[in-house]
């Protein structure tokens, strides 16, 4: 099975020899092998896990943190569209740990404002929480 990992600029990831895929959709977690049934759908900030042969022939497994987009699964050929894609060596947990904290700071401000809420700055927020959790879910799969 192959897998492509694409953003709108560049392609991420590409293998040939892929065995399995985990993905974490808006609905359910799905494990996809070859042959699986055609399908598009929309995947939640998570872990994006990949098992597949190297180049030296040996089983490996690659986790990257990614955030909301889309995949496709057709003829034994998975590809993912995303818009961030971070693995355990480019990982600054520093600056997630405080994307962290100012995104719950942000957040409680606004939940706690006796004005009008600006809607776009709380989902801003909210988005800014949900990618640096996730890249700290992927920290602590990759000690």
């Amino acid at each position: 099975m192959k897998i492509e990992i694409l953003s709108f600029e560049w392609n991420l990831f590409k293998s040939d020899t892929v065995e399995s895929v985990n993905a974490n959709t808006k609905i359910w977690a799905i494990t996809i092998l070859n042959g699986h049934t055609p399908l598009v759908t929309v995947l939640n900030p998570s872990i994006l896990s990949i098992v597949y042969i190297n180049e030296l022939w040996e089983k490996e497994e690659k986790d990257f943190a990614i955030w909301s987009w889309v995949l496709e699964v057709s003829n034994s050929e998975v590809k993912v569209l995303i818009d961030m894609l971070v693995t355990v060596d480019t990982l600054d947990t520093e600056k997630a740990e405080k994307a962290k904290k100012d995104a719950i700071e942000l957040m409680e401000k606004y939940k706690h404002s006796k004005d009008k809420i600006d809607m776009d700055k709380f989902i801003e927020a909210e988005d800014l929480l949900l990618k640096s959790v996730t890249q700290l879910k992927l920290w602590d799969l990759g000690k």
